[in-house]
């Protein structure tokens, strides 16, 4: 198909900011796990279930009208309060790793109908700030 571009579910990109007074720093790897029968069993701690509960209602306010169904970009920019001497716009070089803050948004977003496989990212930009403004800024576009 060179040359071509496949149909496009969504002609606009997505572009939309979460205003919160502390993004979420928990991760999706901080699953619990204890046995029962001689078997593990994960759990999700309440700190995690607090997370996921307050993503998915930010996100559900803001999901597309159609899921992407073709490859995209994501933009994600993690604003968190100002502390110290750390200025509006500064770029956050402390925990939480960013890597690791992705995959409960990305989860969030494959269960509020964003995509139905968040494989479809990918190009991802993710950057963490300082902000006087806290939240999470995600843009989507289609590739």
């Amino acid at each position: 198909m060179t040359g071509k571009r496949c149909w496009r579910a969504n002609n606009m990109p997505t572009e939309f900011f979460m205003p919160m007074k502390k993004p979420p720093t928990i991760t999706h790897q901080q699953k619990q796990v204890t046995i029962v029968n001689d078997k593990p069993v994960f759990y999700e701690p309440d700190e995690l279930k607090a997370a996921r509960a307050m993503l998915m209602a930010h996100l559900g306010q803001h999901a597309p009208k159609r899921a992407y169904v073709g490859p995209v970009r994501l933009l994600v920019k993690w604003c968190f309060p100002l502390k110290g001497q750390h200025q509006d716009g500064e770029y956050k070089a402390t925990k939480p790793d960013i890597d690791n803050s992705q995959k409960l948004l990305f989860d969030c977003m494959t269960a509020c109908g964003y995509w139905k496989d968040d494989a479809l990212v990918a190009s991802l930009i993710a950057e963490k700030f300082w902000a006087a403004l806290p939240g999470i800024y995600i843009r989507i576009e289609e590739l």
